[in-house]
Parts: C-alpha cells; sequence; structure tokens
C-alpha cells in the first residue's frame, strides 16, 4: 500500500536512518500503541526484526504496550507478547519504574511514547522513572522524539509544587508545558539532576507553531480516553474533572470534551460559563449517559466543550471556569474526589492535579477567573526563562 510522505518525519523514523545509534546494542524499548512510523509499523516490531541489534525486553506505561487497557487507573501484569516472543514489562502496576532485573541484559533503553502536551499524562513520568534507572545502572537512554501534538508554543497553567509531587507530575511543569518529549528529557537531566547517558533523535521537519494535523503524520490515540486531536486540545483543562465526582466524559464518544452529572441542569451551566466571555471556546448544552466509569449508566446533564478558535483558547483556564462554575451550581452535590488516585493516597487529587492546594481554595471561595489567570502567571513566569535551554526546534 502506498502512504503519504508526511512534512515531518518522527524520532522513531529518523532512527533508522541514523541506526548506528543502535548497532550491537541489546535494546529495552518502552512504548505503546502510538510508538507507529509512518507506515503505521510499530517501533517494537520494526527494532525486534532488524538484525544489526538486538531487542531483550519490551515495557508498557499506563494502558499497556498496544493499548490493552481501557479505563484509568487500570493496572496490568506483564505477559509475553505473542508477536514477538518479548516479555513485556508492566511500568504501571506496583512498579511503575524499572528494576535492575528487568534491564540486566539492556545495554540501552530506547523511549518512544506519543504524549500530549500536559503534565499530568503519565508517560512522561514514567520517562523520568526509566532515566532514574539507568542513571543508577549506568545504561544509556535513547528518546525518540515526537510531536508535541497541541503545538510547542502553548504554555499554561500553575508551576507544580515540590511538595505536591505525584505521578500525574513528578517533577515541577505546568499543566500545559509546550515542550517535546526529547526536549523533557534533557530538561530532567540538566533541571531535574537525573544524569544518566541521553541521546535524543529528534524529527525532521517539526516547526514549533505545529499542531499535530499539520504534521502529516498518522494519529494512532496515545490512550483510550484521547482518541482525537480536539481531546488532547483540551484535555490540559478537563482532566482537572478527574479530582472531582463530575463525569469527564468518560465512557462517552467525547471525552474530556463533555462535562457533566446527574445535577447539572445543561442550559444554566452552559450559560454561567459563557459569561466568562472566554476566548475562542463556546460551551454548548448537552445532555450524556456515560457508558462506564463515574455515573455509569445515568442520564447527565453538562456541556460539550467546542472550540472555535484552537489558538486563542486557555484549555486550563477553561477548567478552570467549569470548577468555578460547577462549585457554585450546587456547592451540595459537587464534591472534591477523595483519595487514592494515580498512586497518591494522602492528598486530594485535585490538589496533585492542580500542583498545589492554593486553586482549590480559590475555587471554593469563588475568586475571579481574572485572579486565577495572575496567580497561575505569577507562578510560570521562571518556567518560561528555564525552557528556553531545552527547546530543540524553532
Amino acid at each position: 500500500m502506498r502512504f503519504p510522505r508526511p512534512k515531518v518525519h518522527s524520532g522513531l523514523d529518523e532512527a533508522f536512518s541514523r541506526f548506528s545509534f543502535f548497532k550491537g546494542k541489546r535494546l529495552g524499548i518502552i512504548a505503546n500503541q502510538s510508538s507507529i512510523n509512518w507506515r503505521f509499523r510499530h517501533a517494537l516490531d520494526l527494532f525486534s526484526e532488524h538484525k544489526k541489534c538486538k531487542v531483550v525486553a519490551a515495557f508498557g506505561p499506563q494502558h499497556g504496550i498496544r493499548g490493552e487497557t481501557q479505563d484509568n487507573m487500570v493496572e496490568w501484569r506483564g505477559f509475553r507478547d505473542r508477536r514477538t516472543g518479548l516479555m513485556i514489562y508492566s511500568l504501571y502496576s506496583d512498579r511503575r519504574k524499572p528494576t535492575p532485573e528487568m534491564l540486566r541484559e539492556v545495554d540501552a533503553v530506547v523511549f518512544d511514547v506519543q504524549d500530549v502536551g500536559a503534565r499530568y499524562y503519565t508517560f512522561i513520568s514514567t520517562l523520568a522513572l526509566a532515566m532514574e534507572t539507568c542513571q543508577e545502572l549506568g545504561k544509556e537512554m535513547i528518546v525518540l522524539d515526537r510531536p508535541n501534538p497541541i503545538n510547542g508554543l502553548g504554555v499554561g497553567g500553575y508551576l507544580m509544587e515540590e511538595s505536591f509531587r505525584s505521578f500525574v507530575g513528578w517533577h515541577p511543569l505546568p499543566q500545559r508545558h509546550g515542550m517535546t518529549v526529547g526536549e523533557l528529557a534533557h530538561y530532567f537531566r540538566e533541571e531535574r539532576g537525573i544524569r544518566c547517558g541521553l541521546r535524543v533523535i529528534p524529527m525532521r521537519g517539526w516547526k514549533r507553531k505545529m499542531w499535530f494535523d499539520e504534521t502529516g503524520l498518522p494519529w494512532v490515540l496515545p490512550s483510550p480516553n484521547i482518541p482525537t486531536l480536539d481531546s488532547a486540545t483540551t484535555y490540559p483543562g478537563t482532566c482537572l474533572l478527574e479530582g472531582t465526582n463530575v463525569s469527564e466524559g468518560r465512557g462517552t464518544t467525547r471525552p474530556f470534551e463533555l462535562v457533566g452529572a446527574p445535577w447539572i441542569r445543561p442550559e444554566r451551566l452552559a450559560l454561567r460559563l459563557n459569561q466568562f466571555r472566554m476566548p475562542g471556546v463556546y460551551f454548548r448544552p448537552a445532555s450524556f449517559i456515560p457508558t462506564f466509569q463515574k455515573h455509569q449508566g445515568q442520564l447527565c446533564g453538562g456541556v460539550q466543550i467546542q472550540v472555535i478558535d484552537r489558538w486563542s483558547l486557555d484549555p486550563f483556564l477553561c477548567g478552570c471556569a467549569l470548577l468555578l462554575a460547577l462549585y457554585s451550581e450546587d456547592p451540595g452535590r459537587f464534591q472534591w474526589r477523595n483519595p487514592p488516585y494515580e498512586y497518591e493516597y494522602e492528598k486530594l487529587p485535585i490538589d496533585i492535579l492542580f500542583g498545589t492546594d492554593r486553586l482549590r481554595k480559590m475555587v471554593e471561595s469563588q475568586k475571579s477567573l481574572r485572579e486565577f489567570r495572575r496567580v497561575c502567571a505569577d507562578s510560570t513566569r521562571g518556567f518560561w526563562e528555564i525552557r528556553k535551554k531545552y527547546l530543540m526546534y524553532r
């Protein structure tokens, strides 16, 4: 079959034109269903078939190595891959970090997973933890870079405070970091002191202003509940709903775009949200019945977040506006979710998602959206300068 050539070549595509980096090495591959080249071939299969290197171990992050687990926070166990015969180790179970035994025969760990550009997407925590093990064992980390699908210019949210570290924020980043996984690897190494041997295979042709649909690369959902670029665009804000008893749209065909709960009156909520006059977005009254997760089988009222202009949208502030409106709509029924959440057993999920307890308290005291914007801008001011040092693309 003939495939159209993309404008952008991913790190995986580039790896096979620069194969000297891998020649003679025993490799461990961290991958998932998004780890494909422009002809839809999976990284694990490509490396396993190559005669000048040897894959001796493979690892899957949250949701598995080929997208085996649908819901969030569903642990999975290792298994033997039918296609390659390799042992697949889970990095989303009681262990989220490769062990010395798992890497005993490995010379270099290859990381090739599509991120979505948000700090709480756990794949970048998996990257950081794997880098830690490589540092401890003297192994090399090779990152095959991929696009930030919601472009590499936008930065927004609150810079996580160290005391709120969790698996949805292993190192201080704002909710929307505007970096690629390769750039983040350099940031983790230099700013966070993870001094493993690191090589990043850069993309060819990617520009920071590009959204994923401008790259020509095939979209494979990076996790089961990010089915489209639209989902990824709103996710840096609507993921905050995971810290509440309001549905973030899991169990529908538009997760992270539909939000709601059985007690919500759609027209009233939409009116309140549209009164914020947020640029780039319209809140459409909506009703839906989730097939799993929160409020499964119940009719929920809520809104669909319709992105009108993705360049002017601030998804994190959109999430803050949702929380302000939902909290005021019915404070008796709206609740913050209790732990455990993503391996945190003490702090409230909303606090580790925010990266602070400060913003939750601002929601409870119904501060203005302008105040949220000011507090977040103050928190990220220093990050902008640090980030510049690790940007690999213009």
